[in-house]
């Protein structure tokens, strides 16, 4: 389990020891005094999760300084509390407004703070959980809004221009002539499948498909052959390589559509 860090300021010495010597079996403690300077620094490098002030007459030049606080301390996320007499209490509430997140009025016993805190960081905890789960949603719905990509590799320029047009409507396309172009394309882009010629000069479909797959940051990509290669000894020999799919020219549309939809939606 994490280990909370707190950090204490204040003019109260003799509460300050006591937290020291009740709260640090269970929590990270660190000491600053009320100067501006010293409160940022050690925000800085200790990074509280609770900054606890403990009150006993403070001046206004030190309320001067809790005030400038309180935009550094929300940023941050730090819970603050407050622990002194009814007087000091009420006159910290009423000159920093809104700053203090719990209020302990002494007498007041150790124990019952230290449930106070744990309370909040319980709350803490339970905010950031809610806050991610939030993320989460928000990511998956913005990939869900994200129009998926299809990447079309094939020698014949007018194939690439039907079979984009085909699919312009729903996704984003984009095609590459030759392997080495799609390769170099996909060392910067993402897609999320890949339409195959079976033919094409220099590296053809299957060792294109190979290569593709001996990429670990590409071999999850459906690959589908689109192809007018019918002859059965080289329809077998791109089906062994395990390809999502193989389509042959002339393209039906609703096929490709109906192909590209079942692997990304």
């Amino acid at each position: 389990m994490k280990k909370y860090n707190i950090l204490i300021t204040g003019k109260q010495r003799i509460v300050i020891d006591d937290f020291f010597n009740h709260l640090s079996d269970d929590f990270n403690m660190l000491t600053t005094s009320l100067r501006y300077e010293d409160i940022v620094g050690h925000i800085d490098l200790f990074h509280p999760d609770i900054f606890i002030i403990c009150l006993n007459g403070e001046t206004r030049d030190d309320y001067n300084v809790l005030i400038e606080l309180k935009r550094v301390l929300a940023r941050e996320g730090v819970f603050v509390f407050i622990v002194g007499d009814q007087k000091d209490c009420k006159e910290f509430n009423e000159t920093v407004v809104y700053m203090a997140d719990e209020t302990f009025v002494k007498p007041i016993s150790i124990e019952r703070i230290k449930d106070g805190i744990k309370d909040h960081i319980r709350e803490k905890e339970k905010q950031a959980q809610e806050d991610a789960k939030l993320k989460l949603e928000l990511e998956k719905l913005k990939e869900q809004e994200r129009r998926k990509h299809v990447l079309i590799i094939d020698d014949d320029p007018l194939m690439l221009k039907v079979v984009k047009e085909q699919l312009s409507e729903k996704y984003d396309v984009a095609t590459a002539i030759s392997s080495k172009i799609a390769y170099k394309f996909l060392e910067n882009k993402k897609t999320d499948m890949i339409l195959l010629d079976y033919e094409m000069p220099g590296e053809d479909g299957p060792s294109t498909f190979k290569t593709l797959r001996t990429n670990k940051d590409l071999d999850s990509i459906p690959i589908v052959f689109l192809t007018g290669v019918t002859e059965k000894e080289k329809i077998k020999e791109a089906l062994v390589l395990m390809p999502q799919g193989y389509l042959l020219k002339p393209i039906d549309k609703d096929m490709l559509l109906g192909t590209v939809e079942k692997f990304i939606g």
